[in-house]
Order: C-alpha cells, then structure tokens, then sequence
C-alpha cells in the first residue's frame, strides 16, 4: 500500500522541530476530526494519517530510523500505524482535549473515548431482499444538549475546578512512607462540578432524542447480514469520535421459496402425465415480471431437481453473478378417476405388459409403478 511521506503529510520541512510538528499536526487535526466531518470517509482518513505521521516524527528514535530508511524501516521493526480511532485519541488525549475545550488545569485528565456504538434491527420479506429497497428507520440515541454543548452547565456559566482534588481527579493519601491515589469521590475524577446544572440534559451534557435516518439496503443481503452507518451512533466522551450505528437484517420466511447462500429452491407440482410426456408450465419468481416459462422434461421423474441458472438473489459479493433457482418437481397421482380415465390407464396397462386381474388392482398397481 503507498504511503505519502510523512514530512508531506503535515506540511513540514525535514529539519521542522518537535514544536512545529506539534502545531501542524493540531492544525489537520481539528480541521478533519471525525466529529466535524461525520461520514466524511476522506477526511476520516486524513486524521489517521496525520496521525500515524506525528506518532513518528514526535519521536526522535522513530523519526531518525524514518529519515535514513523509511516507512519500509519502521515496518522492519514492528511499527504498524494506529489500529483505529479510539487508539489515537488514547495516546493524544491531550491534544485534543485542549482544542475541544476539556478543563486544563487538571493534572491527570480523561482520555479522549469513542461513543458507544448502537445496533438496530430490521425486517424485510424475501422480495425486499432480493430486490433492495431505501427505508427510513427511527431509533433513539444520546446527543450532545445543544442549551449547554455538552458542558453541563446553564448557558453563562462553568464548570468550577473541584475544591478536593484542585482539578486533578486524583486524591493522593499517605500510609506511612507510600502514597495511594484514588479517584476523587467528589468530582468521581472529573476534577469539576457543576454546581447549577442544566435544566435540558440535568448536567449530564447529554440529552435522548429520536432521530430518523435513510437506509439503503443492497439487493441479496440475508438473516445476520450487517450494515454499517459511521457516526450515527452516540457521542464520544473528551473529544473522541462518535460511535457507529449498525442495522442488522433479518428476513422472513417465504411461502414458497428456500433460500441457501445466493440460491432459491422450490417445489413446483405437475401432473403425471406432464412428467411422462413432458410440458413447458409458468412458474412464479423473484423480480422480471414475476414469472418464468419452465420445461419439464420427458420422463422427469418425481423429486427430480431442474436448476434455472441465474434466477436466485443478487449476491453481496463484488464481481459474482446471481444464483441460481432450483426446482424441485413433485409428481401428483390422481386420487380419484372417472371413467374415461380408468380405461385409459387400464390400456396403458396392458401396452406396458402388466397383466393384472381386476381393474381396480390394475389401476392401482400402475399408479404404484408410476410413483416409484
């Protein structure tokens, strides 16, 4: 995979110093931060590789095996990059909680966390899977209170540094010749309390809305496929990104067709006589109009399979035609003849060489011939 050269990506030249690097990498940082461009893929991957290249330009050890023999030389001693999100906001949760306005007089403070992920479960019939749709679902989620933007404090006002931990979050108490620190039971280590709360969101900073979002679902998606819509989900904490939103499918059972992988399977009845001498009947299916002309064979023999090729459901997978449809024939035997039709079957009989005593037992035995 090309990677553009560290350097390049945040605007510095060669002999930049460790200030500079700093202040370009804020600089593309807030400007293509995922919670100010949701669904931006592009800017999603601008912000990991401004910040795979501060990782090893901040370092004088990283940045020194780069400068002599580059990205392959990082590669060579186990430098991978950042696995997502939550990871670069981990390592520079400080960072970014200064330009997202998180308190800075404390001495430990929170790391940035990404919001919790949601899941939303849709239904559909097999012909909404087969043929796609666009559906708009509603779900609640927690937003950031726009009376107070996620502070948790009334307009006007602020959040006041915790008079126990003096903004730390930490209280350190000494046993003897140790010290223990413990999260302050105050501010539970937020290091400030919000002495009026917001009356919208009760000082949480968060409020549960309903919200409405359109949703395209591919032709061929199946029970347990899955579909990802980034940044619908709720808030993150301290600057970090907001959660994804997931919708998990599932789809009914249909009346008459089966489904395996991208395949559909069904039971089509014909008469006896249409499996003898063969026929061309119409047959329901998915999409084109709805129907298909299907020849039965001579001779097709019951429970014999035909398979349609490229009838079944779209596949999800790139490049890969549609399945196909098997039908599964199913011979009916007449339960009840008239008269014309004994005789005919009687003399079908006697052309096939049965030589049977009685016209009930000769009908009977040929119907049982017939079906083996």
């Amino acid at each position: 995979m090309y990677k553009r050269d560290y350097y390049e990506v945040l605007n510095v030249s060669r002999d930049a110093d460790g200030e500079e690097i700093k202040r370009s990498y804020r600089k593309l940082a807030m400007e293509h931060h995922p919670d100010r461009n949701p669904g931006d893929t592009e800017a999603e991957e601008t912000f990991k590789e401004a910040a795979e290249a501060y990782e090893v330009l901040r370092d004088s050890q990283k940045r020194e095996i780069y400068d002599r023999f580059g990205h392959q030389g990082l590669e060579g001693r186990g430098f991978t990059g950042f696995s997502g999100f939550e990871d670069i906001f981990s390592s520079f949760g400080d960072i970014f909680e200064d330009f997202f306005g998180f308190g800075t007089g404390r001495g430990q403070r929170t790391r940035a966390k990404q919001g919790k992920s949601l899941r939303y479960d849709l239904e559909l019939t097999l012909e909404e899977a087969f043929l796609g749709k666009e559906e708009e679902i509603a779900f609640h989620k927690l937003e950031v209170c726009q009376t107070c933007t996620g502070s948790g404090a009334p307009p006007g006002s602020e959040p006041q540094i915790c008079a126990v931990c003096r903004g730390s979050g930490q209280v350190v108490r000494s046993q003897g010749f140790f010290q223990i620190s413990t999260t302050c039971s105050v501010c539970h280590g937020q290091g400030e309390i919000i002495g009026e709360p917001c009356k919208d969101c009760r000082g949480g900073g968060k409020i549960r809305v309903e919200k409405s979002i359109n949703v395209k679902i591919p032709p061929g998606v199946d029970t347990g496929s899955q579909l990802r819509l980034r940044s619908e989900g709720e808030p993150g904490e301290n600057g970090g990104p907001p959660g994804d939103l997931f919708v998990v499918i599932h789809v009914k059972d249909h009346e008459l067709f089966a489904r395996e992988e991208d395949n559909l399977i069904c039971q089509i009845p014909v008469s006896f006589v249409q499996a003898a001498l063969g026929d061309t009947i119409v047959i329901p299916v998915l999409g084109e109009g709805g129907s298909y002309e299907l020849e039965i064979p001579q001779g097709t023999q019951p429970g014999e399979v035909i398979r349609v090729p490229g009838k079944g459901m779209a596949s999800l997978r790139r490049h890969r035609r549609r399945g196909d449809l098997y039908v599964k024939v199913i011979v009916k035997v007449p339960e009840k003849l008239n008269q014309r039709q004994r005789e005919l079957l009687e003399a079908f009989a006697e052309a096939e060489g049965l030589a049977l005593s009685g016209k009930r037992k000769k009908v009977k035995d040929f119907l049982k011939k017939m079906t083996q």
